[in-house]
């Protein structure tokens, strides 16, 4: 099959979830012998015709000059492109910005398939207006694509309550960590289970404030480490209004070694995500064998069922903070055996990729 996936800021990836998707999938693909091409922006800083045998085109993306709204034009730019070379299935990352062209499909044979993401009309960060506008994107989305993916059950049932849309359900994947070495942790000033830590893009509907207000009231003394973008507007908020010792912000960091080796060795990982689907930095923490503190939403308890401890509430997580102690003791080993069990059987790449030819397959059947 011929494929292509846009959507994303490009592979190899240095900016986050979709796009380590799209660099898994895309490599996955062509190792089962699929003619794969994967969109990048034109300042992706890859300049190479191909990536582990997947093709790269480049589009325009003038975010200097538009900012956000740039991405109205590169992914009208990319589904333009796509359009000509004839394409098997195109496959969409994510709706907000492309659906409005989904028109430009409508005379071809190439079959549309979008992956849905979570409800990015229900962030906190939008105001009345965006939020009805991108109400209005999702529902566009979904009536022109002619299939859609769901990442979590949460959002297949959302929307075929909604839509009446049946969907493909095929989450993100994640690796089980094996290299965990102590030496990554050592830069950050903190020692292996004696430090709480949350990845995560900062805000507001990521829970950021309320995790960090709970941590505060609770009066632990372990240090906190915050992992993220913090040069936003809403990322210096949080620092000024969290400025306590024992609380760090990081920045972000995308070296996965590092990554892996912080999750492995903290006390707790904090998992605020409350609009999203089955979200990667959860799946990854799994897999990196860290004991879990969730929001409490039916997004999170798909995926981790009742290994992890859950909040909806500053008081409720600070009965947790105080009370961790004697869960860690009992509920650790459990927690942590089931959670790799999931990833390795529902999460792993391999599998992953194989649903997603298998949906491409079937897709392409019926051309």
């Amino acid at each position: 099959m011929k494929l292509a996936i846009l959507g994303t800021r490009g592979i190899p990836n240095n900016y986050g979830g979709f796009e380590q998707f799209a660099e898994y999938i895309s490599v996955g693909l062509v190792n089962k012998g699929h003619d794969v091409t994967v969109y990048n922006p034109h300042f992706h800083k890859y300049n190479m015709p191909e990536f582990k045998g997947v093709k790269i085109i480049k589009m325009n993306s003038p975010e200097k000059l538009f900012g956000a709204a740039a991405n109205f034009i590169y992914d009208y730019n990319c589904l333009k492109d796509a359009k000509r070379r004839n394409f098997d299935i195109i496959y969409e990352a994510g709706y907000a910005t492309c659906s409005p062209f989904f028109y430009l499909l409508k005379s071809t044979n190439t079959k549309l398939i979008t992956n849905m993401d979570g409800l990015e009309w229900k962030r906190s960060k939008w105001g009345y207006f965006t939020k009805k506008l991108m109400k209005r994107l999702e529902r566009n989305a979904v009536k022109k694509s002619e299939y859609i993916i769901s990442d979590n059950k949460g959002i297949q049932e959302y929307y075929k309550e909604m839509y009446e849309k049946d969907s493909f359900c095929v989450a993100y994947g994640s690796d089980i960590s094996l290299d965990n070495d102590i030496r990554h942790i050592e830069k950050f000033s903190v020692q292996r289970e004696n430090y709480f830590m949350l990845i995560a893009r900062l805000e507001p509907e990521n829970n950021i404030e309320l995790i960090l207000n709970a941590y505060v009231k609770s009066a632990r003394e372990e240090p906190f480490l915050v992992i993220g973008d913090n040069s936003t507007k809403y990322g210096k908020w949080l620092q000024k209004r969290f400025n306590y010792m024992q609380i760090k912000f990081c920045g972000s960091i995308y070296d996965k070694k590092v990554l892996d080796a912080l999750r492995f060795y903290c006390k707790a990982y904090l998992h605020g995500h409350s609009v999203g689907g089955t979200n990667p930095s959860l799946l990854e923490a799994m897999g990196s064998s860290a004991f879990i503190i969730a929001h409490k939403n039916a997004f999170n308890i798909a995926v981790l069922k009742t290994n992890a401890l859950f909040f909806s509430s500053i008081e409720e997580l600070k009965n947790i903070y105080i009370n961790l102690d004697i869960n860690y003791t009992y509920k650790k080993e459990q927690f942590l055996n089931k959670n790799l069990e999931e990833i390795e059987k529902h999460y792993n790449w391999q599998y992953i990729i194989n649903k997603h030819e298998e949906i491409f397959q079937k897709i392409y059947a019926n051309r």
